[in-house]
């Protein structure tokens, strides 16, 4: 059996690939998402307590190898298998999307951190936070901004004073993020360094609108077995599987 660290969109392709190809496959879930899209195969819900843990999940699983499609920013998770694999004495492959590059026109500003983010908003500023719904008690000290704070799930406190939360689910396009941008008389984004198809819309909006845009950089990552790609990742997956 092949497991997934999941949670993305690249994890359920990969997923559907080798369940496609006749490979056991389990997806495993953080469950911090409400009614989460399921991919092909087994899945499972909640953490495993720690890399020694999920070292004792894999080998009482009979676990092949592991692929950590977590989400860029899932940093515990990732730790963990990173951790957990040589103690299973089993293969890990890090499937991680590229992030997003600065194109010409773009004015953008990077930062360490979500503390990073909230010191370099402007006074008075109309920001649309984009941040997910963890870490939000970063910007909670802000009193002297407004903030449209899109997430899938509703949040909990500490939230800033001057709010509005928006729930939400990408993929999202162009047009609607003007749309939004402009009814809610945005002045600057703030974002992850999340990359992928299904959030970009953002920055190309703000870009055509000429706003700044603050990102949080990805957090570093011991040094692991890396490709971007979905294909990449399942001929790898496939090779430890044994595909038919």
């Amino acid at each position: 059996m092949i497991l997934i660290l999941g949670g993305t969109a690249e994890a359920r392709e990969l997923a559907a690939g080798l369940h496609a190809a006749g490979v056991p496959v389990t997806t495993s879930l953080a469950g911090r998402v409400s009614n989460p899209r399921l991919p092909p195969g087994h899945t499972r819900i909640g953490g495993f307590g720690g890399p020694d843990a999920l070292a004792g999940w894999i080998d009482e699983h009979r676990v092949r190898a592991v692929v950590d499609a977590t989400h860029p920013f899932a940093e515990r998770i990732s730790s963990s298998a990173a951790r957990a694999c040589p103690q299973a004495n089993v293969p890990l492959l890090r499937l991680e999307r590229p992030g997003y590059r600065e194109r010409e026109g773009d004015r953008w500003q990077w930062v360490q951190d979500l503390a990073g983010a909230a010191g370099a908003i402007t006074a008075g500023a109309r920001v649309l936070l984009t941040t997910g719904r963890q870490g939000l008690a970063a910007f909670a000290s802000r009193d002297d901004a407004w903030f449209l704070v899109r997430c899938v799930d509703p949040p909990s406190p500490p939230l800033p004073r001057h709010h509005e939360l928006l729930l939400d689910r990408g993929p999202y396009d162009i047009a609607g993020e003007l749309a939004l941008i402009d009814e809610h008389g945005i002045d600057v984004v703030v974002t992850k360094d999340s990359g992928g198809p299904h959030t970009v819309a953002k920055l190309h909006a703000a870009r055509e609108r000429g706003l700044p845009v603050i990102v949080v950089r990805r957090p570093p990552r011991r040094e692991t077995a890396t490709v971007t790609g979905v294909s990449a990742a399942l001929r790898w997956a496939c090779e430890a599987g044994r595909c038919p």
